[in-house]
């Protein structure tokens, strides 16, 4: 029985070995640099016909760009399923995919407890305002112009988007004493709210102390938070972002800074990152990491062997374990 053909977009940091496994039941191509030309080029010219499978790798998007219609028309029609490393795709467009009967899958679970870890140093930094002292230290100046922070105790975190990142966040947030709301558009099971209480959007503006985003990036999702949603909140709330840059309209959000609605935010993605809105960096009450989220050699490792367990099975048994949501719900309706 002939092989099926799979394709590497990219590179593997820790996984290599685990991926030359493949061999046993998938012939292995690979496009580890190139541009999004030379690539469209490669898929014109026939170089990927027969290939059933591709691993897309978290870093294969500034060589190929978006997987949009234009790409997605040159890849061979064989092509039935992505294995996407990383646990947001909105670089992937899914309804396109769909449209084609190609499965997508993505990298929840793995990345849990390293995001929600950063969503909590980010929390702490921003309510402790330590990037003015952090910076007056280390140029000499001792503290530099210091001001008090915040205890996390007894403050009302907010969490915007209570899936496996925001849960690892309220369970973590619970051991400073914080009291957990969040907003999903449906309630969870008791059992998984673990004591968090379900509320509004509105009311989880209005009433947290502390607001979390943890959800994903798409059309309904962009700009979710703008003026109009900073104006709900209360006054002197911290902002926290480890999800997608563009949930947050960055200028509102510098000039809800400014006015000090917003008292101090930690944010670890931006809306043109790597570009950041200069009204953020020169804001000395704002936390800022260049999207580490899940920059640990474990999670890194976890991913990529997720992807890799998605792409084997998407050969052997022609499914994936971590199909995206919004495919699983199409087909759960069918």
């Amino acid at each position: 029985m002939a092989k099926s053909n799979a394709l590497l977009i990219g590179t593997l940091s820790h996984t290599r070995k685990e991926w030359q496994a493949i061999s046993e039941i998938a012939n292995l191509h690979e496009y580890p640099d190139g541009s999004r030309e030379d690539f469209l080029s490669k898929c014109r010219n026939g170089d990927f016909d027969g290939v059933v499978a591709l691993y897309r790798s978290n870093d294969s998007n500034k060589i190929t760009g978006n997987f949009n219609d234009e790409l997605l028309d040159a890849l061979p029609k064989s092509l039935k399923f992505v294995c996407h490393n990383g646990a947001g795709y909105d670089n992937v467009d899914i309804a396109a995919c769909t449209k084609r009967d190609i499965s997508v899958s993505s990298t929840p679970v793995a990345v849990n407890a390293a995001t929600a870890d950063v969503a909590l140093f980010l929390m702490l930094g921003a309510l402790r305002n330590v990037t003015q002292c952090f910076q007056a230290a280390r140029k000499g100046n001792w503290r530099g112009d210091f001001k008090l922070g915040h205890d996390p105790k007894n403050k009302i975190l907010g969490i915007l988007g209570m899936g496996g990142i925001g849960s690892a966040v309220a369970t973590r947030a619970k051991a400073f004493g914080m009291k957990i709301q969040y907003h999903n558009r449906s309630q969870l099971p008791t059992k998984e709210e673990d004591g968090a209480k379900y509320v509004s959007f509105e009311e989880l503006l209005k009433t947290s102390d502390v607001l979390s985003l943890n959800l994903s990036l798409n059309a309904s999702t962009r700009h979710i938070i703008g003026k109009a949603q900073f104006d709900m909140m209360k006054d002197g709330v911290v902002v926290i972002n480890t999800a997608r840059g563009p949930l947050i309209d960055e200028a509102a959000l510098v000039d809800a800074l400014k006015s000090r609605k917003v008292w101090t935010a930690g944010l670890d993605v931006f809306e043109e990152e790597p570009k950041i809105h200069p009204g953020l960096l020169e804001d000395e009450n704002v936390v800022i990491l260049p999207h580490i989220g899940t920059a640990t050699f474990e999670t890194q490792r976890d991913m990529e062997l997720l992807v890799l367990d998605n792409l084997k099975l998407s050969i052997t048994e022609g499914r994936l374990i971590t199909q995206v949501p919004e495919q699983k719900k199409a087909k759960a309706k069918v």
